[in-house]
């Protein structure tokens, strides 16, 4: 199939599959979508197994694997999805709440990416290294899971920009940690030696360099577009920076998604404050709020028919809830950690840390990664492990957030 088949075909089903929640679940839309994809493979899967002369299952894997869920997301839809997820953050409120963003996606990466590395490790005997790149692809939470999430829960304004500040910022963080333990993990042939230096040289690289080239670039583009009046050319303009930016920061190899966050942040508040007429505005928003939904709707339906290139069996299932209570506490310690750190000069609301934990979901960023890991006799059970948690995260933490929030008390913040 070429590539316009392709997509033409996922965008048919994306409708075809949000029509379905729409008249029949009522779910919020990504995860309907998410939903009725998994429920229509697993009925595929079903189907095959008893009637096997179909040969349905080698017919739909290799279409499922050549999709290259990976690099479609992490080299293609991840930069505009973290772009248009940037633009409705207010950097005000978000630098009232930097050095809670700033120590969960530093600290918090690493304390969860090292407690649920350690815990996997030994529960089930995965070799350290090999178990801290699960740590690693597991501890980022994934903004378009949450930044959707967030949408419907109507949380108070100061936890919301917390949890959407650090959900925009620590995926690259984790992408940092993730490339430097696959590196120690599966070293190449010809690659240096890992060590401290090496890992301050790729995160000054990667994590410094993006969010340098991000401002510089979001920058330019700000000061072309406040001396034109024409919105089809900003919305153009700002089309560009997300996919001519992200493609330049991979090409420099500095961090993408660190890139398209800060860029996106200045585009989303100097530049429709400073350098765009009220209509731009309004299409600018517009604009991104439907490429936001329509890149969604897409992610989350390859995350529910990504189950056909997954194996399964009891073991692996059961590996899989372990792997839900890792994440779990690894994300508690990740959480309450920097809010003790931080409590004797900012104050937090007893609701903070079992918000967050709950509402810190895993989302496709996870299974990408996971898809990524190099060959080797552990990655079906760390692919496994990553999809079940992911679909727990998404469809069960997911749908009771709101109601958990609600039950300890959401509500406007205190004058």
């Amino acid at each position: 199939m070429t590539v316009l088949q392709i997509a033409s075909l996922m965008i048919v089903m994306a409708g075809l599959f949000g029509s379905i929640n729409y008249f029949f679940l009522r779910l919020p839309s990504s995860i309907g979508i998410l939903v009725v994809a998994l429920v229509a493979s697993l009925l595929v899967m079903l189907l095959d197994a008893f009637a096997p002369q179909l040969n349905l299952l080698e017919t739909i894997r290799p279409a499922v694997e050549n999709l290259e869920f990976s690099d479609t997301l992490l080299e293609g839809m991840l930069g505009l999805l973290l772009f248009a997820g940037a633009l409705h953050v207010n950097v005000a409120d978000l630098r009232a709440q930097a050095w809670t963003v700033a120590l969960m996606a530093t600290l918090g990466v690493g304390l969860s990416t090292a407690i649920a590395g350690f815990g996997l490790h030994l529960i089930l005997g995965v070799p350290l290294i090999v178990a801290l790149v699960f740590g690693a692809l597991i501890s980022p939470t994934d903004p378009v899971a949450v930044l959707g999430v967030l949408r419907k829960a109507k949380l108070r304004k100061t936890l919301e920009t917390q949890i959407a500040g650090e959900s925009l910022f620590n995926d690259g963080v984790g992408y940092v940690v993730f490339l430097f333990i696959v590196a120690l993990a599966f070293p190449t042939e010809g690659s240096n030696e890992a060590s401290l230096w090496s890992a301050l040289a790729l995160f000054g690289r990667e994590a410094i360099g993006g969010a340098m080239l991000g401002a510089f670039l979001g920058w330019t583009v700000f000061q072309v577009m406040k001396r034109i009046d024409d919105y089809p050319l900003e919305v153009l303009l700002s089309l560009g920076l997300a996919l001519g930016g992200y493609e330049l920061a991979l090409y420099l190899h500095m961090s993408g998604p660190i890139m398209a966050v800060v860029a996106g942040l200045f585009i989303g508040d100097v530049g429709t404050k400073h350098g765009m007429s009220h209509q731009a505005r309004e299409y600018l928003t517009a604009f991104w709020t439907l490429i936001d939904e329509i890149l969604n709707a897409l992610l989350f339906l390859m995350i529910g028919i990504e189950v056909f290139a997954i194996t399964f069996d009891m073991d692996a299932v059961l590996a899989g809830m372990l792997g839900i209570v890792l994440s779990l506490v690894a994300r508690l310690v990740a959480v309450s950690v920097p809010i003790t750190l931080l409590s004797p000069w900012i104050k937090h609301r007893r609701d903070v840390i079992p918000i967050m934990t709950w509402g810190g979901l895993k989302g496709g960023i996870s299974v990408a990664l996971a898809l990524s890991i190099p060959e080797n006799e552990w990655k079906p059970l760390i692919l496994t492990i990553t999809y079940i948690v992911v679909l727990f995260s998404i469809i069960v933490q997911g749908l009771t957030i709101a109601p958990l929030a609600k039950k300890l008390g959401k509500g406007q913040d205190q004058p």
